[in-house]
């Protein structure tokens, strides 16, 4: 039997309980009376397509969630999902060819909203050599399951929290239930180290450092992440690109070496 489409307003609603935004606070900044977004959520008013768009913007939805939105309102979406390997998204591989190539000897790579590994430099190599290519596929279980990265990780317990910590609040952003089924999969992953509830910086901590071992040498990063700005394709919108950075002058020389050293 075909799955009972769930009510334009009731997901609205859901949304907005989500963000812990009052039915007052979300009509004053959509501009809507607080009347209209009640009869709205209550199925009582059917919204136009310009309305269920300006909620979504307010609600800060991801464009996959807003299109679903206008389908449970009756409409049609509104922002394509294209494939990368298609004609159209020539620059968009461009730009994240060029950000990996030009973030070399130093690791970097791509993934997409399940962390599904999309493309990565050549230095990425150092993090997944010998890691099995079933997990290679998916950057946090390569990253977290005891035949990846985990057992060259020296402070695995602080960078599992780091990891589960961000997938945790993608879950709570986006209500992705194959998100959700990723987290609980990874919180049964090993690990011999304490893992820490909550990110307290010790002294003179400024970030979150991996801390990997590569070749009896202990090297140390900081990531950074990156989004396309102005996205209005879900699959550009989705897209998720994370540098590591050398944070002393060794780790920064190893990479230098090493790449020389490969190619």
């Amino acid at each position: 039997m075909q799955a009972r489409q769930r009510p334009v307003g009731e997901l609205l609603r859901e949304w907005r309980d989500r963000r812990r935004i009052s039915q007052l606070d979300l009509a004053i900044s959509a501009d809507i009376s607080t009347r209209h977004l009640s009869f709205v959520e209550t199925g009582r008013s059917r919204p136009s397509r310009e309305m269920v768009l300006r909620l979504g913007e307010h609600l800060d939805v991801p464009l996959r969630e807003r299109n679903r939105l206008l389908l449970a309102a009756g409409f049609a979406p509104a922002y394509t999902e294209t494939a990368l390997a298609e004609p159209e998204m020539d620059a968009v591989r461009r730009a994240v060819r060029q950000l990996l190539t030009g973030h070399e000897p130093y690791p970097a790579a791509v993934v997409d909203r399940n962390w599904d590994l999309v493309d990565a430099n050549a230095a990425v190599g150092l993090f997944v050599a010998g890691i099995p290519p079933e997990l290679t596929t998916n950057v946090l279980r390569a990253t977290l399951h005891p035949d990846g990265m985990a057992p060259h990780i020296r402070n695995l317990g602080e960078w599992r929290a780091h990891l589960l910590g961000r997938l945790r609040r993608q879950v709570a952003q986006t209500a992705d239930p194959g998100l959700a089924e990723l987290l609980d999969e990874l919180r049964g992953y090993p690990c011999d180290q304490p893992v820490p509830e909550v990110e307290v910086p010790g002294p003179g901590d400024i970030f979150v450092p991996l801390k990997f071992r590569h070749d009896g040498t202990d090297l140390t990063f900081f990531s950074t992440v990156a989004t396309f700005g102005t996205p209005l394709d879900v699959t550009v919108a989705e897209l998720v690109i994370e540098s590591f950075f050398p944070a002393d002058s060794a780790t920064a020389a190893h990479l230098r070496e090493w790449a020389a050293r490969v190619g």
